[in-house]
């Protein structure tokens, strides 16, 4: 019997079958997402950013740039941007700086 293969769980979670790596480049279509999310936040807005295509390192350090102008809290999680709330007019004036392409998401 093979014990490599893990069937089922109720201690961990989901199961994946591929985990991510830590410092893997992203690979996406050139087109950064913003999108608003309140879904699962007790009705408080965040800012999702997806599409990036960075690794984890500069990420993280877009995300601080953005909090800091933004004047609000965020993180980073799985490769998503998160932005407390509705600052998405000022986060794309700022990725458009960048010279990223830009588009809203969402309602």
């Amino acid at each position: 019997m093979s014990l490599d293969k893990l069937v089922y769980s109720t201690g961990i979670g989901k199961i994946d079958s591929k985990p991510a790596k830590q410092n893997e480049k992203r690979s996406t279509d050139g087109i950064v997402r913003i999108r608003r999310e309140t879904k699962g936040r007790k009705g408080k807005g965040v800012c999702t950013i997806s599409g990036v295509d960075m690794d984890d390192a500069a990420l993280k350090k877009l995300c601080t740039e953005l909090k800091k102008s933004c004047g609000t809290g965020g993180s980073v999680k799985q490769g998503v941007i998160e932005i407390q709330g509705d600052k998405r007019d000022k986060i794309k004036d700022i990725l458009v700086s960048k010279g990223m392409t830009v588009k809203f998401a969402g309602g």
